[in-house]
């Protein structure tokens, strides 16, 4: 199945709401339950000297494991993200993403995921913990900040 750029959504890394996003798309991959991309960065996301600023290669590779939790049907935020720079990822080079679940635990999930290139490269590597939240409660939360002003009144 293609995840397109949701036209609501005004996430940078995946949606089509904000005119400043990167609208990556993804393919979910139920059979294997993998999620999947494929991209080329421009000079507009480059850190130096012709290479993808790793904030960005950040960004990708959690966006992608974020992806995962569509196979449990569950919302997860990101919790811990470790990124491995491998090799340097050139600006305007043909991309390839994937990433998938390796262990859950209570509300912990534990995901992978890798960047490479057309030769089959492995450019970057992330590994990351995602908690599962009550889309709800976090909703009932948001929103008792944004009624004072973005402070949190709960401490």
């Amino acid at each position: 199945m293609l995840l397109t750029p949701n036209p609501t959504n005004s996430c940078f890394g995946c949606g089509a709401a904000n005119p400043r996003g990167m609208l990556l798309t993804f393919e979910q991959d139920d059979a294997t339950r993998r999620i999947r991309g494929a991209f080329k960065l421009g000079v507009e996301y480059q850190g130096g000297g012709g290479f993808i600023h790793g904030g960005i290669i950040a960004l990708v590779l959690d966006e992608a494991m974020g992806k995962v939790n569509r196979f449990r049907g569950i919302r997860a935020v990101t919790a811990e993200l470790a990124i491995e720079y491998i090799r340097p990822v050139p600006v305007d080079e043909d991309l390839v993403i994937e990433a998938h679940e390796v262990e859950k635990d209570g509300r912990n999930l534990y995901y992978v995921g890798e960047i490479w290139n057309l030769a089959g490269k492995v450019l970057a590597r992330g590994k990351g913990r995602f908690v599962e939240i009550d889309p709800d409660k976090f909703k009932i939360e948001r929103s008792a900040v944004s009624a004072t002003g973005g402070k949190d009144m709960s401490s």
